[in-house]
């Protein structure tokens, strides 16, 4: 947790964090497909999801749960994201890897909010308490769906955005 600050103060900021990156994430994923960079959008995006991970891990807990999982996979696919943007410039294969990183890591990002979206929000809770049950299930595979059919799109789209000639 982040020196001098409570873990309600934490905790919202952590929040903060994942719903800019979510949302950030599909707003640029959307100019994707329309075939535009979303130069800001993309580094907010960016940034949003690897600081929600790096803050995912400051709450207090025992042992490894499921959060911390998708947070080490988040902080391995982000940096990939960031080098095949940003040092490779979405040169050759580095645009599919670019793609795949950067939906893969909102989907992740995206997942934990849903589950949390269910252990917190009252009327979610009551119609999955253990979050085994069908609304539960059907949310995490219309994300799944979601994030393949972006996946594919942004994919074909992303070969016709611009790409900025490496700096010297």
């Amino acid at each position: 947790m982040m020196l001098g600050m409570s873990l309600a103060t934490f905790t919202q900021v952590h929040v903060l964090l994942s719903l800019i990156g979510i949302a950030a994430g599909f707003v640029a994923t959307v100019g994707w497909i329309g075939g535009r960079t979303m130069e800001t959008w993309t580094r907010i995006f960016l940034t949003s999801t690897i600081l929600t991970s790096v803050t995912g891990f400051g709450f207090p807990f025992s042992g490894i749960l499921p959060g911390h999982i998708f947070g080490v996979v988040s902080l391995i696919v982000l940096p990939v994201a960031l080098a095949a943007r940003y040092k490779y410039r979405l040169q050759g294969r580095w645009q599919r890897t670019f793609v795949i990183c950067s939906v893969f890591a909102l989907y992740l990002n995206s997942f934990v909010g849903v589950v949390q979206a269910f252990l917190k929000i009252p009327a979610l809770t009551a119609i999955a308490p253990t979050q085994s049950e069908a609304p539960f299930v059907a949310a995490q595979v219309a994300l799944l769906a979601l994030t393949v059919v972006l996946t594919i799109l942004v994919e074909f789209r992303v070969r016709r955005l611009p790409v900025h000639p490496a700096k010297a």
